[in-house]
């Protein structure tokens, strides 16, 4: 699949992180002169796949299910930026992603052969790293079935390549009524202008959008850095849904957070800032049939 404007997600990428330090900790993950990661070794105990997406969360070619009523669907395995805490980071080049129209129709059949799947959660990769016509093809073939309730588009290019978010790609989300975009922002320097205009044509055009925020050490783990988020996300119209502990992968030991100062920080938020503000903290555990509360 062809990617849009990679260069552009570069630069873009490169002048926020030159104004913004919290940001370029998520950034840039220096190399081995082999091309690995020093970042391999701490928390081993985790794996590489700690959610099963290579084995038994794998159902058809490019669709994960671990929830009885949603299905993860592989669009892509490209994004506009390598975050240094993905949970897929080890993933890459190996998962299976959706390439042909007869993936996606497998994909298609496979959710109506479930009944009790309502939800459908595009992903990857990102999808908005695909072409409109693409997107629109995944959206419009799980849409059109009467039993979802909503498609997800989880994307970070609001963050890391705002432009990419264009008018005539949130009219198109908008189109079915199904769409929600969920994004992800980790810090209040990552909500500049480009990034409120992102957000402002998906809502705009009828598409909720919510933001799925990672706990990460150094870069949001107080209680006056997280209410500033939250305050920025609020103000620019995207709904504080999760905020993550860092997932248990190999390789980000540097971003854990301690649970106690988790716990700190989500009660400082809770009794200063509104319900509509205030996200949900909770883990991600392998084999858990819920996001766990911290």
């Amino acid at each position: 699949m062809a990617v849009l404007f990679p260069e552009y997600a570069c630069e873009y990428s490169k002048r926020l992180a030159e104004r913004s330090e919290r940001f370029a900790k998520q950034v840039y993950e220096p190399k081995l002169p082999d091309g690995t990661s020093q970042e391999v070794h701490g928390g081993e105990e985790f794996g590489m796949d700690p959610f099963g997406e290579l084995s038994h969360a794998s159902k058809v070619k490019g669709l994960k299910q671990r929830f009885p009523d949603r299905v993860l669907v592989m669009t892509s395995d490209a994004c506009f930026m390598n975050c240094r805490h993905c949970t897929r980071q080890w993933l890459f080049g190996k998962t299976e992603i959706v390439e042909t129209d007869d993936d996606l129709a497998r994909c298609v059949e496979y959710v109506k052969t479930n009944s009790l799947i309502r939800d459908v959660l595009l992903s990857g990769g990102d999808p908005l790293t695909l072409h409109d016509d693409r997107i629109m093809q995944f959206v419009d073939a799980f849409a059109a079935l009467e039993q979802i309730d909503m498609v997800r588009v989880c994307t970070r290019a609001p963050c890391t390549n705002p432009a990419r978010v264009t008018a005539h790609l949130a009219k198109l989300l908008g189109r079915s009524k199904k769409v929600w975009v969920n994004t992800q922002f980790n810090c209040a320097d990552e909500l500049t202008d480009e990034a409120r205009a992102a957000a402002a044509r998906l809502v705009d055009a009828g598409v909720p959008v919510s933001c799925q925020t990672v706990l990460l050490k150094g870069v949001n783990d107080s209680a006056p850095e997280m209410l500033r988020l939250l305050r920025a996300l609020t103000a620019a119209r995207i709904r504080p849904y999760y905020v993550f502990m860092c997932d248990p992968i190999v390789g980000i030991d540097r971003f854990r957070v301690q649970i106690e100062k988790a716990r700190e920080i989500e009660r400082v938020c809770a009794e200063s800032i509104g319900g509509l503000s205030l996200p949900r903290f909770v883990m991600d555990i392998p084999g858990a049939g819920r996001k766990i509360p911290i």
